[in-house]
């Protein structure tokens, strides 16, 4: 025999079996419950003073009998959703209301979180007779942003639908009016962008300085937008869905907020979405209550990087740099999932203080940190000696940074006749790689492209990759190159020179450069207001300053704090 779920507590043995009994009967798959069992439930109900429901398979089995208060069910864990697009969990809620309501708005969201095929209240009347069924299911999306669809309420002797057709209908809509994915989408995840910015909505009708800076916040977080799907377009993410909600503060529970995040998870399901992105990061207690309240897989802007560094990544250094990061991120973010992981390990001859699977967990991972941190010194010391190599042929080193997707790759193909891999993707370049470049005189220099940076560069991310990005250190010139066409690239210059500080390559000599001058004048007229050099990165001919600029700066206009070894060796 099942057992009976959810508030037990108090309950005599004889009316823990009555319950039990339950699990006995069927329901017809066309019917959404007999009137046999609903008055069944109202009577057990008002015996016991508590809701009372049953979980019903579209067979007609009863799959869960759930015992709650007086004014809500305590419904047991279902396990994940497996299915396609449009399809639902295949089990339906039917549940008792002693005070007459309709359907509350914890009813609504059971109905959305789990994707229950239907959820249904039976009030009761006196003696404890059924009175009106009140039922919902979800909507397919639709012009008026409905989420649920309320059924006639009736009573319980006149409820006559056809549940089972009426089930395969809906389903076979949602299948019809949730987007069709593109032939190249195909497979790919869907996700919904969840952005929380902090500050007053747009068109709150400030002036002055504070609307000022409002206007600037605002724009800020459009960009933050546009980049997160950007970043999801590289990770092979297909953004279904944007959902942007301005708050003083970010909840510190839910990020969004519970109706809020309930209405996201909602909308995501009509969308068939199976991932939620949120901007800015989640805290490992938000991480962990939000994914408590849905079955869709929740991530935040940090952890998308980091996914698409790990599909990036080739060279050794690469693989094991992501892999401490992502550990590094995780590792406070090891919980349970359920009460079943909390077991002790072991079985018999196991008892004692033990060790759960969570803390096995989690000592793995700090054993695998601390393994991959000497991985990477080992590699870093190689990486030390080859540089010293390269310092004793004289060579100066010139390395390309700036924001991702700013044309550096492009850059050293066009100076070097390289090969480099180019995409319009963010981090199409994770592994640093060098070139000579030679100029005129017999004088030649080392050009080595970086990984690109980005504003709010997580701080693991830039640890793990702080023994790769050493090569910049002892470069003798910087050049920082800009993608002038886009809007937001004042900011973008911003974040860079941040992660320089950050590295303390603050004070090393650079070249400000502003690419994509091919787009319109627009570039450069930007780079004349930056004091920059604007150029095609695309287009050699576009490049003859900057060439000039590095061989002034290595060669004839030594400077004191950012000598060259050209200079050096001069004195």
């Amino acid at each position: 025999m099942r057992q009976v779920s959810g508030n037990l507590t108090g309950l005599k043995p004889s009316e823990l079996s009555l319950l039990e009994r339950i699990y006995r009967r069927r329901v017809p798959p066309h019917e959404i419950i007999t009137q046999e069992l609903g008055s069944f439930l109202c009577e057990v109900s008002s015996e016991l003073g508590r809701q009372v429901g049953v979980m019903i398979t579209r067979r007609g089995d009863i799959e869960h009998v759930v015992v709650g208060d007086a004014s809500k069910l305590m419904l047991p864990d279902v396990g994940r959703l497996r299915g396609a697009v449009g399809r639902f969990r295949g089990v339906r809620l039917v549940h008792t209301h002693l005070r007459g309501e309709a359907l509350t708005r914890d009813d609504l969201t059971d109905l959305a979180l789990l994707r229950l095929d239907l959820v249904a209240a039976i009030t009761i009347e006196h003696g404890n007779r059924p009175g009106k069924v009140h039922a919902a299911h979800l909507t397919p999306p639709n012009e008026h942003g409905e989420m649920f669809m309320h059924l006639p309420s009736v009573l319980l002797r006149d409820l006559s639908v056809d549940f089972d057709a009426m089930i395969r209908a809906l389903e076979g809509e949602f299948a019809r009016r949730t987007p069709a994915a593109t032939v190249a989408d195909r497979g790919k995840p869907r996700a919904m962008i969840v952005s929380v910015q902090t500050g007053r909505r747009p068109g709150d009708g400030s002036t002055g300085a504070g609307g000022v800076r409002r206007a600037a916040a605002i724009a800020d977080g459009e960009a933050r937008v546009a980049e997160l799907r950007e970043l999801a377009r590289t990770a092979g993410v297909v953004v279904v869905d944007v959902v942007t909600q301005y708050r003083p503060q970010p909840d510190p529970r839910f990020m969004v907020g519970a109706g809020k995040l309930d209405d996201v998870v909602t909308r995501a399901m009509q969308l068939g979405a199976d991932l939620l992105v949120f901007d800015p990061d989640l805290t490992p207690g938000q991480a962990r209550a939000i994914s408590d309240r849905t079955e869709i897989k929740v991530i935040d802007r940090t952890m998308l990087i980091l996914d698409i560094f790990a599909q990036r990544a080739t060279s050794a250094d690469g693989k094991l740099q992501v892999e401490l990061a992502q550990l590094k991120y995780t590792l406070p973010r090891l919980v349970e999932k359920n009460t079943m992981m909390s077991r002790l390990t072991g079985g018999i001859g196991g008892r004692g203080p033990g060790e759960t699977k969570l803390e096995i967990n989690r000592r793995r991972a700090r054993e695998r940190i601390q393994r991959l941190e000497k991985q990477i010194e080992s590699l870093s010391k190689q990486r030390g000696l080859r540089r010293e190599r390269r310092t004793t042929r004289n060579l100066p080193i010139v390395s390309i940074v700036g924001y991702t997707n700013a044309g550096k790759s492009t850059l050293l193909n066009t100076l070097t006749d390289g090969q480099v891999l180019v995409e319009d993707k963010l981090f199409a370049t994770l592994d640093p790689a060098s070139r000579r470049l030679r100029f005129p005189r017999e004088r030649e220099v080392i050009l080595t492209d970086t990984v690109g940076f980005i504003r709010e560069l997580p701080r693991d991310l830039v640890n793990a990759f702080r023994a790769t990005l050493e090569e910049l250190g002892d470069s003798d010139l910087l050049l920082h190159v800009v993608d002038g066409a886009d809007p937001d690239h004042v900011q973008h210059i911003r974040a860079v020179e941040r992660i320089l500080e950050e590295l303390e390559l603050h004070d090393k000599p650079r070249v400000l450069i502003f690419n994509k001058s091919d787009l319109g004048p627009g570039v450069a007229d930007a780079a004349a207001d930056a004091s920059a050099f604007a150029i095609s990165a695309q287009d050699a001919s576009t490049l003859s300053r900057v060439l000039g600029e590095i061989e002034t700066r290595l060669w004839h206009k030594p400077q004191v704090g950012g000598m060259t070894r050209d200079a050096a060796l001069m004195e």
